[in-house]
């Protein structure tokens, strides 16, 4: 009986070594591979241009593009030949036209992007501005809101909408985290702020 077993364990043994293999080849036949995110993961092929492969390496989203993120609630951001930055979705078809400067990953909904004067704003996933390139700095949304930055180089917050709902006046910000935001005074004095822009502490 112990002959038998032994006999069927290498049997399956050796049953996994083609598969094995092919595993291999395909693992090296990229320059390059990311994290797999939400399914998909970037590759990078002899010619620099990125795709995505599924879980089990099969090509999904073909290589030819410039740059290319992880994907992020369903999109990804891609780069063209000319260097502009869009979104296309898990079919590999452009849903947002690459025709920004910078993009970042849709997070909350929105995401942030920037245009040809190097103005941020923000874009919902049909491509439309909700709230328009004009801050020096963004970060994505947490808890509905985002730190932006105006021309003055003060920091305040806006909603999903673009409007400002905690005015510009920090010397810095840092997002919401649980209700609450740490934000920076003119005389370098660190408080907490609600989201009313309430000090709390």
């Amino acid at each position: 009986m112990k002959r038998i077993i032994q006999i069927l364990l290498i049997a399956f043994v050796l049953s996994m070594v083609p598969a094995t293999y092919a595993s291999a080849q395909t693992n090296t036949k990229w320059k390059d591979q990311g994290d797999f995110c939400e399914g998909l993961a970037r590759v990078v092929d002899n010619n620099d241009k990125r795709g995505f492969i599924d879980e089990t390496g099969k090509l999904v989203i073909p290589c030819k593009w410039k740059d290319a993120y992880s994907f992020s609630e369903g999109l990804v951001v891609v780069q063209n030949a000319n260097g502009k930055y869009g979104f296309i979705n898990k079919k590999g078809k452009v849903v947002i036209p690459c025709q920004w400067k910078d993009a970042q990953s849709f997070h909350e909904g929105l995401a942030k992007v920037m245009d040809a004067h190097e103005k941020i704003g923000f874009i919902n996933k049909k491509g439309k501005v909700v709230s328009p390139c004009q801050w020096k700095y963004a970060t994505a949304f947490h808890e509905g809101l985002a730190v932006v930055k105006d021309a003055n180089d003060k920091y305040g917050f806006i909603d999903k909408t673009g409007k400002v709902v905690i005015p510009c006046q920090w010397k810095d910000a840092v997002a919401f985290r649980r209700g609450l935001a740490r934000v920076k005074d003119t005389d370098d004095i660190e408080h907490y702020i609600d989201k009313t822009g309430k000090i709390v502490d």
